[in-house]
């Protein structure tokens, strides 16, 4: 079966009737974004990782309860930030450090040092600059610029209004 042609919340559907190929779908069509927006949320790519399984699972066992009233990205985001906040609680400490953020994306990397070094620069101070925002700016900042969410979808991601969603972001 073509599931491109199909939405998200038609995917969900099938889910929720058993249909494994529709869950795989929307791994295949999310899991950068899932494994981004955790990564950005804990600062550990392991964890982010295992953020992003533990999504797409709550996806498969909630499919039934699933209700498309806001866009599947909205509700599918609002899991993951949920995790990434259970698991900070759980681990009772911030996101790691990112003064090893080079040696986190060693797999990642480049074969030409000189490109490779100028992105590790970049984004560790794009890294250094999210570190100094409290938890609520950063949250709306990676859901907005990184995500590329609207002040509404990133208002029903984290359950704040949209009046202050935009105060954030105004920094």
């Amino acid at each position: 079966m073509d599931f491109e042609s199909l939405t998200d919340e038609q995917l969900m559907m099938g889910v929720a009737k058993g249909g494994m190929d529709e869950l795989g779908e929307l791994v295949q069509r999310h899991q950068d974004k899932a494994l981004s927006l955790a990564y950005r949320t804990l600062g550990h790519w392991e964890l982010a990782e295992d953020i992003s399984q533990e999504a797409f699972l709550r996806v498969y066992h909630s499919a039934k309860r699933y209700r498309p009233k806001a866009k599947f990205t909205t509700w599918f985001y609002r899991i993951i930030i949920n995790l990434c906040l259970d698991e900070k609680r759980r681990a009772k400490r911030s996101a790691v450090g990112f003064s090893d953020f080079s040696s986190q994306l060693e797999s990642h990397r480049e074969n030409n040092p000189l490109v490779t070094q100028m992105i590790d620069e970049k984004k560790h101070l794009v890294w250094k600059a999210l570190e100094k925002l409290n938890k609520r700016e950063r949250m709306a900042v990676v859901l907005h610029r990184f995500h590329e969410m609207s002040h509404l979808d990133v208002a029903n991601v984290t359950g704040w209004s949209q009046s202050a969603v935009e105060s954030l972001l105004v920094v």
